[in-house]
């Protein structure tokens, strides 16, 4: 009973994690610890088809991945984000949001012992992942989104799957995505170009 009430919790977590960077994006900082907040939300979920260690992993990678993001930022000067009209990103969510309330049950009927808090939670995550690819072009919200979207694939493969082997591919693949993320905005960090 607990642990079910504990899940819902975790999938409004979600919610307003990936909302809140979807829209506002421009303290990195702050970004940083509410994605590390969906994590802990996402490792809920893992934790409830995967034994302990092995959903810690995908925690820890996730986690690993931030901290490289979060000293990549530190290093870089402040960005000017072009102010985009964000009025229709929470509509657009809330489509989500409908679209995944009304999917999950019938994914429930097909692939028995999924649990309806891990499709929903893992749904949200990928659907506003691709969501925020489809409106931004900046590097690190790409990252983010990018971040949300495997953070979902992975909740809804750990219930499908419960490989150690796959556990660590998909934390070497997160960290492969802060990694390459990081030293793309290091190559293309605008003072760097001044500088040379």
């Amino acid at each position: 009973m607990i642990t079910n009430i504990i899940s819902w919790v975790c999938i409004a977590v979600i919610l307003f994690t990936t909302t809140s960077l979807l829209i506002d994006s421009k303290d990195k900082q702050r970004s940083l610890f509410i994605f590390a907040i969906q994590y802990l939300a996402a490792f809920w979920l893992t934790l409830l088809h995967w034994p302990l260690g092995m959903a810690s992993v995908k925690l820890v990678a996730g986690w690993m991945a931030l901290t490289i993001l979060g000293a990549t930022f530190r290093n870089l000067p402040p960005q000017v984000t072009s102010a985009k009209n964000m009025r229709s990103q929470p509509f657009v969510v809330f489509i989500i949001f409908l679209l995944v309330i009304t999917a999950a049950p019938t994914i429930e009927n097909s692939i028995p012992g999924l649990g309806l808090p891990v499709i929903i939670g893992s749904l949200l995550l990928i659907g506003i992942g691709f969501l925020q690819l489809s409106f931004t072009s900046e590097i690190d919200r790409i990252l983010f989104a990018l971040l949300s979207l495997l953070s979902g694939f992975e909740t809804l493969y750990a219930a499908i799957e419960g490989s150690v082997l796959v556990a660590g591919l998909l934390s070497l693949i997160t960290l492969g995505i802060a990694l390459t993320g990081a030293y793309l905005l290091t190559i293309l960090n605008p003072q760097e170009e001044e500088t040379a």
